[in-house]
């Protein structure tokens, strides 16, 4: 079984692969509620030790936390706390599971999982593109506004790096 994360402050998504590359789970942990990074990561851990109990998870996938700015998005303090988060999950996988966890860049993870991005368009639209048009199984739900709710979008990311986790290691075995 792979476990795909995509690791974030707010919201953390999960995805369970089986072998044949079929979705078992997909999910994911809300954690704006709780007040600092070491509360939060107690929450994650929590649900990781149910999510190993259930499944037989052999290896362990993360999206890489940005490197880089760019225009409009995350400043340097919010990229910090992200890498530091990311950080501690993958330090909780290897302390509890004793899961070397495999980090991969939410570009590489695209371009493996055979998702193309467009000139001009965001990554994230065209994952969640990719798994309407796609993946039968994935569902989103809807804001008032007609806007998909931000979780569903953390969930298709986690799928993402699950499936380009399992393309690797199905490289690795042959």
């Amino acid at each position: 079984m792979i476990l795909g994360l995509d690791i974030s402050t707010s919201i953390t998504g999960f995805t369970i692969l089986d072998e044949a590359g079929d979705t078992l789970l997909c999910d994911h942990i809300d954690l704006k509620k709780f007040l600092n990074l070491y509360t939060k990561a107690d929450r994650v851990e929590n649900i990781l030790k149910d999510l190993f109990v259930t499944y037989n998870i052999q290896h362990v996938w993360i999206e890489e936390s940005l490197q880089m700015f760019s225009s409009g998005m995350s400043s340097a303090k919010t990229l910090s706390t992200l890498s530091k988060f990311n950080g501690i999950i993958s330090w909780i996988v290897w302390k509890e599971f004793r899961i070397f966890p495999e980090h991969i860049a939410a570009v590489s993870a695209r371009k493996e999982a055979g998702i193309i991005v467009e000139k001009g368009k965001r990554g994230k639209d065209c994952v969640m593109d990719h798994m309407l048009d796609k993946e039968h199984w994935f569902v989103v739900e809807y804001t008032k506004t007609g806007k998909i709710k931000p979780y569903c979008y953390d969930r298709a990311d986690s799928w993402v790096v699950a499936k380009a986790g399992l393309l690797r290691c199905t490289k690795q075995k042959n």
